[in-house]
């Protein structure tokens, strides 16, 4: 699950992002606001998590545009502002959610993974598809009631495939949400991370539409 981080203080950023890596988290960080309105009109990115205190331009300004602009990304606010009317002028402009800091790093990843099932129509912290179970907060994987084993890869692509459920996914739009800046993408990892799926699931599950890409499809009742 890709997000950005938007946070100037080093210190805080680098905690942050660490802390969310570690639950699964794919992080673009940013340290200022008009990178951040630039990157999340501009990216492919499940949630964003924005500090209101930032330099160049305001998160609350920077929400205000996104909104304006009907960009739909869903927004976790992260501030010192503790007043309330800061608040309520943030869910106002469009705001999903609003910590304050300091923030529980698990609370954070909790909240971020409530606000993508969210927007995708999901309530539960458990995805499933037919007799396949994925438990997000625990990143663990069930078949037919059996335990799977995956890699880290595999989990978050089965996540990015089970969030779009019918729909039919090209490479490029699943490498955006597996990896993050910096990191080195072989031109097969897709390929082969679909090939190790069916594997470990079953060899139908995910269906190969040529010329387009991958698609997960839900069990005919």
């Amino acid at each position: 699950m890709r997000i950005l981080l938007a946070e100037d203080d080093p210190m805080l950023g680098d905690g942050l992002r660490a802390g969310l890596r570690q639950q699964g988290f794919q992080v673009d960080w940013v340290r200022d606001g008009q990178a951040a309105e630039r990157e999340i009109m501009g990216g492919d990115y499940q949630a964003a998590v924005l500090d209101l205190g930032l330099p160049l331009k305001d998160g609350l300004d920077v929400l205000q545009t996104l909104r304006g602009k009907k960009n739909t990304t869903p927004v976790l606010v992260l501030t010192a502002r503790d007043a309330v009317p800061e608040r309520i002028k943030g869910l106002d402009l469009g705001a999903d959610d609003y910590v304050l800091k300091p923030v529980d790093l698990f609370e954070l990843g909790a909240r971020l993974r409530s606000l993508v099932r969210r927007a995708h129509g999901q309530t539960q912290d458990i995805l499933t598809c037919g007799d396949l179970a994925v438990n997000l907060s625990a990143r663990q994987v069930t078949l037919a009631g059996q335990a799977v084993t995956l890699s880290t890869r595999e989990f978050d692509l089965l996540h990015v495939l089970l969030l779009n459920i019918g729909r039919v996914l090209s490479r490029e739009q699943m490498e955006q949400q597996l990896y993050s800046w910096g990191q080195e993408v072989e031109s097969n990892a897709v390929e082969v991370h679909i090939h190790h799926l069916r594997k470990k699931l079953r060899a139908d599950l995910i269906q190969t539409i040529r010329g387009v890409g991958y698609t997960l499809m839900a069990p005919s009742a």
